[in-house]
């Protein structure tokens, strides 16, 4: 089994798009979307969801009114005004059970609490394990994880676990390569996208994954594209194509398709010899 994230430094690059169509393209794969602060994998996959289940990613307090004797000491030692009125206001709570250890009467305790759920879904392409964070719920990396976990799960020894992972750098994104055998960074052509570009090959560095990059709508900014080039060049990290910007892709996007089913599509067309490329490279064929 091999593992390939597909991710970004920045939202808005195509990312998800990018990962839509070499989903496509793969054959025994399993599917995971960990970008599960803003999932949308799902909108280009014709996928059936066959369970659901919640995710207990976090720990809260909670008082028993019954054994209470307001005290006050939970109030003086919660150093995020999480108690008022012995009540804990759960958006403020960090379950660091402070108040658990000082209560004399015993009449806090640390429960688990619900964060998200994850999701089991499958349709023609094979498995998907995707899910979704509740609004202003922790435990973000903790969910990623547990996505990751549940599409190894249902992946044989010779298939293919293909990852769409969060923009940035942050705690997801780490959750979301470590122990990938490859990454496929997805840049674009503008200060911001170069810049980012370069957090992420960073991170891959630190991490000791193997980075790879292809650049969307490469013919918005040549003189951009050029720089990113000469930067993964001298970083020794090879470019595996680069995406044309064009109309279609956003109808197939409108459609609920990957731009790779799409006839005659320049993008399509690009996006299939990136995944050729990625393919020899990680010896998938």
């Amino acid at each position: 089994m091999k593992q390939i994230a597909i991710v970004s430094g920045k939202g808005g690059t195509g990312k998800t798009t990018v990962c839509a169509s070499l989903a496509e393209l793969a054959k025994n794969k399993v599917i995971a979307d960990c970008d599960v602060e803003a999932p949308n994998l799902h909108l280009l996959i014709d996928s059936e969801v066959l369970r659901e289940k919640d995710f207990y990613g976090s720990k809260l307090a909670q008082i028993d009114r019954e054994k209470c004797q307001e005290c006050e000491k939970c109030l003086t030692v919660c150093r995020f005004d999480a108690i008022r009125d012995f009540s804990v206001n759960e958006l403020k709570c960090e379950g660091c059970a402070a108040c658990v250890f000082i209560c004399p009467h015993k009449a806090v305790v640390i429960r688990d609490a619900i964060t998200g759920k994850t999701i089991l879904s499958a349709g023609s392409w094979g498995k998907f394990s995707h899910a979704r964070l509740n609004i202003g719920a922790d435990g973000s990396g903790k969910l990623v994880t547990e996505v990751r976990k549940n599409a190894s799960g249902y992946a044989g020894e010779d298939d293919i676990v293909i990852i769409d992972g969060s923009p940035g750098i942050g705690c997801v994104v780490i959750a979301s390569i470590t122990g990938c055998d490859a990454i496929l960074v997805v840049s674009e052509p503008t200060l911001s996208g170069k810049h980012d570009l370069i957090r992420v090959l960073d991170l891959a560095e630190h991490f000791g994954i193997k980075a790879y990059v292809c650049i969307n709508k490469y013919d918005l900014n040549a003189g951009i594209t050029e720089e990113i080039s000469d930067h993964c060049r001298e970083r020794n990290v090879k470019v595996l194509g680069s995406i044309p910007f064009e109309r279609e892709v956003g109808q197939a996007i409108n459609r609920g398709i990957p731009v790779v089913r799409v006839p005659h599509s320049a993008a399509g067309r690009a996006v299939k010899k990136i995944w050729a490329n990625l393919s020899k490279e990680l010896s998938l064929v």
